[in-house]
């Protein structure tokens, strides 16, 4: 916005700012159907022409007078042209969504505060689900969903800015009730080999540790265990006492 009146103004465009300010708190913005300025007081601004009572053209000059309003009609010129740009880039990249019968969506679920859903809570709630199946168009932009007997209760036609395109094959796709966890499923942990020792001295006594490199894992894996504990799990690891570093 700025733009458009430094390129006018050049040099001097920071003595304008009073008059930028005012153009735009005057104009039309179509977001809130009036200009900022009457949508927070309640009316219009006064015009540049009310800022001088009858009489006053003898003190500052009639061409002062005019060169504001000049400049005023100006800005708000320049003002409209950024703003029809920026809405053409705008435009330029906006594509409708529009889906067919038949195909899959994602459904997207309103965020709400302090709301628990699927037992997770906040940020890490999942922010669509689904997919369900289109089966029917209802106007141009909305959509009814084959929706599960769980969403029974739900409306089944969502407008289209609630729904996300599933990419790829909805069969495939395992559902979670069918994914068991065996609660007694175990991880050993081997040890291959010691690749470092190390002593920390502290007021007392030393604390001995050995970093090991354990099966199924990379060198930067490695980790630091007790010496004393490793000795007496894993002897084999020791067949002789290496020098400390």
């Amino acid at each position: 916005m700025l733009r458009a009146c430094v390129i006018v103004f050049k040099g001097n465009w920071e003595d304008h700012l009073p008059l930028i300010e005012f153009t735009y708190n005057n104009s039309y913005h179509s977001s809130i159907a009036m200009a900022p300025f009457e949508a927070l007081y309640g009316r219009s601004g006064r015009s540049l022409m009310g800022w001088f009572e009858v009489g006053e053209f003898s003190l500052i000059g009639h061409d002062l007078v005019y060169d504001a309003i000049e400049k005023f009609r100006l800005i708000r010129e320049r003002l409209k042209t950024a703003q029809s740009r920026q809405k053409s880039y705008a435009d330029n990249r906006r594509r409708d969504l529009e889906f067919e019968i038949g195909d899959w969506v994602y459904l997207k679920i309103s965020p709400m505060k302090g709301v628990m859903r699927f037992g997770k809570k906040g940020k890490l709630s999942p922010r669509y689900v689904g997919p369900y199946q289109i089966l029917t168009c209802v106007g141009k932009v909305a959509y009814e969903l084959d929706l599960p007997s769980e969403l029974a209760p739900v409306h089944p036609v969502f407008h289209v800015s609630m729904l996300k395109k599933c990419i790829g094959d909805p069969v495939s796709i395992l559902p979670l009730e069918s994914l068991g966890v065996d609660e007694n499923l175990s991880y050993e942990k081997v040890p291959v080999e010691i690749l470092d020792r190390q002593v920390k001295k502290l007021r007392n006594k030393e604390v001995v540790s050995v970093k090991v490199l354990w099966r199924n894992q990379l060198v930067e894996g490695g980790t630091w265990e007790a010496e004393a504990d490793m000795k007496s799990l894993y002897p084999h690891l020791f067949p002789s006492t290496p020098t400390p570093t």
